[in-house]
């Protein structure tokens, strides 16, 4: 008989789907009957949904891999390698992880296994104790060392990680060993965000020293951490949430392709109206005019405060790469090009028209953007705790930028 596997797939706390492995390689996706049937069914994702709006419930078995949606669920690049190690498994056996992770996952989504705590092969024969419970605490997307945190004692402005990785209301994000500076980078481009109108989670800057519970193995860390609130976590309970890689149905090794950001812009017209469609396009001017490169699909998010409408979740992730890795081309194509040198009015006429929505509100939310930029980046570029190098990187890029001069 065949080894099955069965993981039990929750969205705000009630049993919507299975995952089931069997034998190690074939992993196959099915809604449960019961959710199916509900027409007022919390929605898990618009990438399970068919053009008119119909669920989605046929799928094929997939291959080691998870289909996309989960894929997206699960840590990447080093951090994955990392796990995979620790819980002895090839790191494209992406059921096993989400198998140890499952009990903290962005959103209000969790993966339960269907026979109780015990572990499947090879998880039950290659781990220890010690190394399942360091492996909870890596629970978030993402290639960057985060950890979903707990407030600590406010007289030491701490963070504490939990043992289990479950029940965090903050992502603490570790300075980066190759690049210094970045989470200074991010709170200031977030803050700058957040002076001129764009909608940002509460942050905070923290010695690593004040962070307790780091799990041992991954390196020893000086400096800034980046404490940022979860918007997925509320006092009463999970808010789901979903980026466009898996809006899309996009890998997250696809992240860079397959969708620009008119598509994005297409989706928010239709589904978020037009709030969702200018904020859109405060964040992506604004990414354009700090050097942001790296805005690819998994960095703009969905978030359902009803469990069923979508808006555009809250900023994250903003901040000025160039001053790292020079690079003149945004994550995705505008519209026709990626080139930040081309990103002009006529450029953003082209994306209002392929993407269906107002040219008038496009255009007038972009020099709006700029102009609020422009006013707010010289009154509070001194007083953010920005690296001199970044600011001047910026300095030196925004007006090359054409909309800066409403070209």
């Amino acid at each position: 008989m065949p080894d099955v596997s069965v993981l039990q797939i929750h969205l705000h706390g009630k049993p919507i789907a299975t995952l089931t492995n069997v034998q190690g390689d074939r992993n196959l996706f099915a809604f449960n009957q019961s959710y199916i049937d509900d027409e007022r069914r919390a929605t898990l994702s618009l990438g399970f949904k068919d053009e008119f709006g119909k669920l989605l419930t046929a799928f094929r078995p997939i291959q080691q891999i998870l289909p996309p949606f989960f894929s997206n669920l699960l840590p990447e690049g080093a951090l994955r390698r990392y796990l995979a190690e620790r819980a002895g498994v090839n790191a494209k056996r992406e059921f096993f992880l989400l198998w140890m992770l499952g009990q903290d996952l962005p959103g209000a989504l969790s993966a339960h296994p269907a026979d109780g705590d015990a572990l499947p092969p090879p998880l039950e024969e290659q781990t220890t104790p010690e190394e399942r419970h360091n492996m909870l605490r890596f629970s978030l997307a993402g290639v960057q060392l985060k950890f979903s945190a707990l407030k600590g004692d406010s007289r030491k402005s701490g963070l504490t990680i939990p043992v289990e990785g479950v029940g965090g209301s903050w992502i603490v994000k570790l300075p980066s060993h190759q690049y210094p500076g970045v989470p200074e980078n991010e709170f200031s481009m977030m803050t700058i965000a957040r002076s001129i109108g764009m909608e940002v989670p509460e942050l905070h800057l923290l010695d690593v020293k004040a962070i307790d519970g780091l799990p041992e193995g991954i390196g020893e860390f000086e400096g800034q951490a980046l404490a940022v609130k979860r918007f997925d976590r509320t006092p009463d309970g999970p808010v789901h949430i979903e980026d466009f890689a898996q809006v899309f149905g996009v890998s997250p090794d696809d992240k860079y392709k397959r969708a620009n950001y008119k598509n994005i812009a297409r989706v928010l017209g239709i589904e978020t109206g037009d709030a969702g469609v200018a904020e859109f396009i405060r964040r992506l001017v604004f990414s354009t005019l700090i050097g942001n490169t790296d805005m690819h699909l998994k960095n703009w998010s969905l978030i359902y405060p009803d469990m069923r409408t979508p808006a555009l979740s809250p900023a994250y992730d903003l901040l000025s790469t160039i001053p790292y890795i020079p690079d003149g081309k945004m994550a995705l194509n505008y519209s026709r090009t990626k080139q930040m040198t081309d990103f002009s009015r006529d450029e953003l006429k082209h994306l209002a028209a392929k993407a269906m929505i107002s040219e008038k509100l496009v255009l007038d939310t972009a020099a709006e953007t700029v102009e609020r930029f422009k006013q707010v980046w010289a009154q509070e570029k001194t007083n953010l705790p920005l690296h001199r190098k970044v600011a001047t990187i910026i300095d030196a890029h925004a007006p090359s930028i054409p909309i800066y001069d409403n070209r």
